[in-house]
């Protein structure tokens, strides 16, 4: 709900160009993925529980701030900090299902609703606000805040109640740079974050360069298309995820992230290809994309958590938070490659770039991984 009303205040309000819009929104970004790196060690170290409160409590903080600023400053400032409940809360969060819960197909199963909540919210969200009334005021980042509030309320609770969950937490004893050290040595790790990079840079056009394309094509209905293509794929994400997870419930995670890759392949060969006036083509393409993305998402959290040492979780979880970096380079890419190659090509592009994904996992066979038992778990955590 609320980051497309962050760019229009900027614009509106405080009158900033598009470029400058996007340089605050960029940089916010990556300065939360940077930070999620270094708190997934943290958290590793010192427990998951006062990251999450703390992002809830930032939370609040920010998006008040955002509701009442006046000054461009102000304004920006608030921003940032409402970037930073996303890198406080997600390592953590994640780590947190690995700890309590020592089974690998039980921690499948979290990871997968998880996701499955986070495309539910991302859902209901916007509905709520339609139902509730809300247009786009500055005012309205207040309700944001409130929820907050909710979620900070609700981590008191669960964590007073549950005395158990920090003694789930293995302790990693290794600081951040030591912890570093050992990932740049993970080579199967950091060949699967190249990859997914890859592939969070290819789905990412689907929000961004593939509207572009089809408003600069003229198309007729444009409005109807983009609101059918928007809830085709979260219909789709909402109503397939379990049916897919109990389909492939006996396949290796290995081969669903390839099968998951091969339909995103397909997916850009029908977008490069599809006649601009046909527009069962643009759906067709869409469902394709929309199915490799419900395989493809939460496997690759489950993936990392199979590769992740039990008293690494958050460290390797933090370091994941690169896959947003190509999701934040693909409108500025996308937009570029629309200037001046065209929509076929960039999606050509993204073809291969797919291909290149499948290439990369198949090389992970290959490397070498880190003598854990070098790196051992302290007592574990207490708070």
């Amino acid at each position: 709900m609320v980051w497309p009303f962050l760019a229009v205040i900027l614009y509106q309000k405080f009158d900033l160009s598009a470029t400058q819009v996007g340089l605050v929104l960029s940089t916010s970004a990556v300065f939360s993925v940077i930070l999620g790196m270094y708190v997934g060690n943290l958290s590793d170290r010192k427990g998951r529980k006062p990251f999450m409160l703390a992002a809830t409590v930032i939370g609040v903080i920010a998006f008040a701030m955002l509701a009442f600023a006046d000054s461009l400053l102000m304004f920006i400032g608030a921003v940032f900090l409402a970037t930073l409940p996303r890198g406080l809360w997600t390592s953590p969060s994640k780590a947190l299902i690995g700890d309590l819960l020592s089974d690998p197909k039980d921690r499948e199963l979290a990871l997968q609703s998880l996701y499955f909540m986070i495309n539910a919210g991302a859902v209901v969200g916007p509905a709520l606000g339609v139902w509730m009334g809300l247009t786009g005021e500055q005012f309205s980042f207040l309700y944001t805040s409130v929820t907050y509030l909710g979620l900070c309320l609700a981590i008191l609770l669960v964590f007073t109640k549950a005395s158990g969950i920090a003694a789930s937490q293995q302790k990693n004893p290794t600081d951040f740079r030591q912890t570093l050290k050992l990932l740049s040595t993970d080579h199967v790790f950091l060949l699967v974050i190249l990859a997914n990079i890859l592939i969070m840079f290819v789905y990412a056009h689907i929000n961004t360069s593939l509207f572009q394309y089809l408003a600069r094509s003229d198309i007729q209905d444009l409005v109807t298309l983009i609101s059918t293509i928007v809830i085709i794929n979260s219909s789709i994400i909402v109503c397939f995820q379990f049916i897919l997870l109990k389909l492939m419930e006996n396949m290796a995670i290995q081969s669903r992230i390839n099968l998951g890759v091969l339909l995103m392949a397909a997916a850009q060969l029908i977008y490069a290809f599809n006649p601009i006036d046909f527009y069962a083509g643009w759906i067709i393409a869409t469902v394709v994309l929309s199915f490799a993305e419900v395989i493809l998402f939460s496997n690759m959290s489950v993936h990392i958590d199979r590769l992740a040492p039990a008293h690494m979780r958050g460290s390797y979880f933090g370091a994941a938070n690169l896959y947003s970096l190509g999701f934040s380079c693909a409108p500025i890419l996308g937009g570029l490659m629309l200037d001046h190659w065209g929509g076929t090509a960039l999606y050509m592009v993204c073809f291969v770039l797919a291909l290149l994904v499948l290439l990369l996992y198949y090389l992970t066979k290959f490397l070498k991984r880190p003598n854990f038992s070098e790196y051992p778990p302290a007592q574990a955590a207490t708070q």
